[in-house]
């Protein structure tokens, strides 16, 4: 069945950022099929343009190649994150740390989203629903924190959901019917979370992740941007 994204007016435009992934590719099909937007486009390191969360220039370059459609984007989603890769994986006490490696996590998880919402948010249109997602996850939660670890990657989400909330603030001073939020996916299967996955855990294919973060993007209102949610729509604590 497709995703309802009735909230949002028909035919507009929506962008997916790190389309490549399990989650991104599984939203820009769920998306497409709804048949709510006329057109989804892919962002990422191998499309064209390029847009690396690296490269603040082709973040940019890649913002202007939206200034030319016709009709602006209404939803912009930006799954992209770093848990592991090579070498790195989540550190298990205060002893793994490695400032290489943590200024990796910022720049992929904080750095890149944040420069993502300076130059993606104002192509957001001014009048009717709109929306700016980014993929956080639950263990960037302060309050939610109660196995440690993970320090790198926690509190890189952590400064990403800081990034939202104060753009969010910003956001609705200029555009009040716009949406500016940070998600959590759950546990889904793919390459990030294939490490961590164990016996009796919940998981979901990508397919079932993205129509549940799209069904709650569905269901937010203006009043609740700069929010931290959970692909059943739940508030979660910061």
């Amino acid at each position: 069945m497709p995703t309802e994204l009735g909230s949002f007016p028909s035919g507009s435009v929506a962008i997916v950022v790190g389309a490549s992934g399990g989650v991104g590719a599984a939203l820009v099909e769920a998306i497409a099929k709804s048949g709510q937007f006329s057109e989804v486009r892919e962002f990422g390191r191998s499309t064209s343009p390029t847009l690396d969360l690296l490269s603040e220039g082709s973040i940019e370059a890649a913002a202007a190649s939206l200034k030319k459609l016709d009709i602006p984007p209404r939803l912009i989603i930006a799954a992209t994150g770093l848990l592991h890769d090579g070498d790195l994986m989540p550190e298990k006490n205060l002893a793994r740390l490695d400032g290489a490696q943590l200024a990796r996590l910022f720049a992929v998880n904080a750095t890149g989203p944040a420069l993502l919402m300076k130059h993606f948010l104002p192509l957001l249109p001014k009048e009717g629903k709109s929306a700016f997602a980014a993929l956080s996850a639950k263990v960037g939660s302060i309050g939610d924190n109660e196995l440690g670890g993970w320090y790198g990657y926690r509190a890189s989400k952590a400064a990403l959901n800081q990034f939202v909330r104060t753009a969010a603030i910003e956001l609705r001073r200029r555009k009040p019917s716009a949406l500016c939020v940070a998600l959590h996916p759950g546990t889904v299967m793919t390459d990030l979370s294939s490490p961590f996955r164990k016996a009796g855990l919940a998981t979901q294919t990508p397919e079932e992740a993205a129509g549940r973060l799209l069904a709650t993007i569905n269901g937010l209102s203006a009043a609740q941007s700069g929010g931290f949610y959970s692909y059943e729509g739940e508030e979660l604590p910061w």
